[in-house]
């Protein structure tokens, strides 16, 4: 008998694409013909189906609605994002996946909070070949895709400080900078969104180095997450959440309440405008 060998786990991103490739010949479409029809190019349909490529998460939204899937692609989208991130940020994302409760502390522009063109000139750093372009496109696809636990339902109460520092550091184009600005604007008027500066003024704090999430599930546990310097850990032992949301308190009772942060970006709009 010949030995056995374990077979390969399949990746979320293949397994999208197999799902893409099937619906697509179960309606009896060539890849032409699914370009024509949906508005996407061919080559880009024919590297979905094949795995390689990660798209945005409204061309899953415009692939269900072609298909009549409900949120099938959607949901495979959101276990192939995965496959962008590393091991530990894995587990944590399928926290926040499920959290009833997020609080956010961020040195610059949070993540769940940046325009697509923000996001893409923050990832491209030094980026220079077509694979590290095509390779920040995956990525900026995988970020906005967190965006959409704002708004799924029932919506996670969320609060984001942001330290005073985002606003100042410009993008390099002007409407860049101008449309997140806006964006933040829109984001501090969300019904389930409590958005807060954390001005200069208030002085060195314990956080100028990283930034700090906590996440609360509806069994009521708890984690938290800390990045800053290259590096990232989760937390899960119940003492030590507690010492970072204390820590989160205290960044809270430094900043400026909610209607005064918004009137604080606004004026940050209006210099950068004028």
């Amino acid at each position: 008998m010949g030995e056995k060998v374990d077979a390969q786990p399949v990746s979320g991103r293949a397994m999208l694409g197999q799902t893409l490739r099937v619906l697509r010949e179960k309606a009896g479409k060539s890849l032409g013909q699914l370009a024509d029809e949906t508005g996407y190019e061919k080559s880009y349909l024919s590297r979905l189906e094949s795995g390689e490529r990660l798209s945005k998460v409204t061309v899953m939204e415009d692939l269900d609605g072609y298909y009549g899937t409900g949120d099938l692609l959607l949901s495979h989208w959101k276990a192939a994002r995965l496959d962008a991130f590393k091991d530990q940020y894995k587990e944590y994302m399928a926290l926040e996946a499920t959290a009833r409760i997020m609080w956010v502390f961020s040195p610059g522009v949070p993540g769940l909070l940046q325009t697509e063109d923000f996001a893409r000139e923050v990832l491209s750093g030094a980026q220079t070949t077509a694979d590290g372009d095509e390779a920040v496109e995956e990525q900026v696809a995988a970020r906005l895709g967190r965006q959409y636990l704002l708004c799924q339902k029932p919506e996670p109460e969320v609060r984001i400080i942001v330290d005073e520092f985002a606003l100042r550091r410009p993008a390099a184009r002007g409407k860049t900078w101008h449309d997140q600005l806006l964006h933040l604007e829109t984001a501090a008027l969300w019904p389930n969104v409590a958005l807060q500066v954390l001005p200069f003024s208030a002085g060195a704090h314990h956080h100028m180095n990283g930034s700090l999430t906590l996440l609360w599930q509806s069994d009521g546990s708890a984690v938290s997450y800390k990045e800053g310097n290259g590096c990232s850990r989760l937390i899960e032992d119940p003492h030590e959440v507690l010492r970072q949301r204390l820590s989160y308190d205290r960044l809270r009772d430094l900043a400026l309440s909610p209607s005064d942060s918004l009137a604080f970006i606004r004026d940050v709009r209006e210099e950068h405008r004028s």
